[in-house]
């Protein structure tokens, strides 16, 4: 399983939406429960999102490799997950 790293921002939308649908699909689909995702708060490690290439939160990162930024869909965080999962 590759490692997940999602960067946001605690009084986004968005990103109260990514953590939603992160959790129902967790409960959907017994395949994901095990994907780990290491969650980083922008503001509060200001040094640590400075070192990623990201302008708009929620932003994913799967294997080291961006694959998701800014506003999401349900569908989006299930294709991450699936790449989580490869």
């Amino acid at each position: 399983m590759k490692p997940v790293k999602l960067f946001y921002l605690e009084r986004c939308p968005f990103c109260k939406k990514a953590f939603a649908f992160i959790d129902q699909l967790k409960q959907e689909d017994s395949r994901y429960k095990d994907i780990e995702i290491e969650t980083i708060e922008e503001s509060v490690y200001p040094e640590i999102a400075d070192t990623f290439d990201y302008y708009y939160v929620p932003t994913f990162y799967v294997d080291g490799k961006k694959v998701h930024e800014g506003g999401i869909f349900k569908e989006e965080v299930q294709r991450i997950f699936e790449k989580a999962l490869e």
